[in-house]
């Protein structure tokens, strides 16, 4: 009797903290549910409100047309719009080689002094200020020419990325199996083209993922431009002189006097927050297609 009597005791206490277990799993869902919705609706809020106030001056002629003359209405951000695309393409041939070779560098000599020198440097680098790139900037690229230039804008949004993408491609490397290494060295390879043909090319998917959340962090500043593009309100694509970029017409915009002006800066801020989710959007579908393809 006493046995039995025990026998059910332990269940009952057993039912009670399996009871408690659900409860707590329950709330614990129920707020990071919550916690979801607090972060995402601020997003959709900001996407909301942009295209709000930024569709209705959204045309083929804001694509198209020169920025309009101070005062007149009309006109358009196509200038600003190529800046952008020239000054991210500067960037990515000045930071992507100097990234992925530092990234690759510190996966394969992971103990060494220098590679944890590095990867020191580039966490501190990752948390920098961009005004603070864009005075070391203006200070070594800009002054000791006289000017301003489209190459110093490129390069300090460039600098900007590179401890970003070292550190991606850091960890996509290391997911590379050793054995792959191994097998590559048992044939004959050396130990430089095993890194860039065979490591390199199998963390290839991450590696580009890196490289577009990178572009995508970067093609908003506006910071690192003051100091170095500078901007221009006429068509240009020369690399040794100002030329225009859409955070900084965004920036000039948002502080005239001009209610035109006030509704392109809505607009100029609409496509490149467009720009940025693209990027992201790529982004994504290259991570799906690297670690989620072996699913299908």
């Amino acid at each position: 009797m006493s046995v039995a009597l025990s026998s059910t005791g332990r269940q009952g206490g057993s039912t009670k903290r399996l009871m408690r277990r659900r409860i707590a799993s329950v709330v614990m869902v129920s707020l990071t549910c919550v916690a979801a919705a607090i972060a995402v609706v601020p997003l959709i809020a900001i996407l909301g409100y942009l295209l709000r106030k930024g569709a209705a001056s959204l045309s083929l002629s804001f694509f198209t047309h020169m920025p309009a003359p101070v005062g007149e209405p009309g006109g358009g951000m196509a200038n600003a719009i190529i800046g952008t695309l020239v000054l991210i393409g500067i960037a990515a041939t000045v930071g992507l080689p100097v990234g992925i070779g530092a990234g690759l560098y510190l996966a394969e000599q992971r103990g060494s002094r220098l590679a944890n020198l590095v990867r020191y440097l580039a966490d501190v680098l990752n948390g920098l200020p961009s005004i603070v790139m864009g005075i070391f900037a203006w200070e070594f690229l800009v002054r000791p020419f006289g000017h301003f230039s489209a190459l110093a804008g490129g390069a300090a949004i460039g600098a900007m990325m590179i401890p970003l993408v070292t550190r991606t491609t850091e960890e996509m490397v290391c997911t590379v199996p050793q054995s792959l290494r191994e097998a590559a060295l048992a044939l004959g390879y050396p130990r430089w083209r095993t890194s860039l043909q065979i490591v390199l090319r199998t963390a290839l998917g991450g590696i580009v993922t890196g490289v577009l959340v990178a572009v995508a962090r970067v093609a908003g500043e506006t910071a690192p431009l003051l100091f170095t593009a500078f901007g221009n309100q006429f068509w240009s694509l020369k690399l040794t002189q100002p030329i225009a970029a859409l955070p900084l017409q965004i920036y000039v915009y948002a502080n005239s006097a001009y209610d035109d002006w006030h509704a392109q800066a809505w607009a100029g801020a609409t496509v490149l927050i467009g720009l940025v989710l693209v990027i992201s959007v790529i982004a994504r579908l290259v991570t799906r297609a690297r670690f989620g393809g072996g699913h299908d």
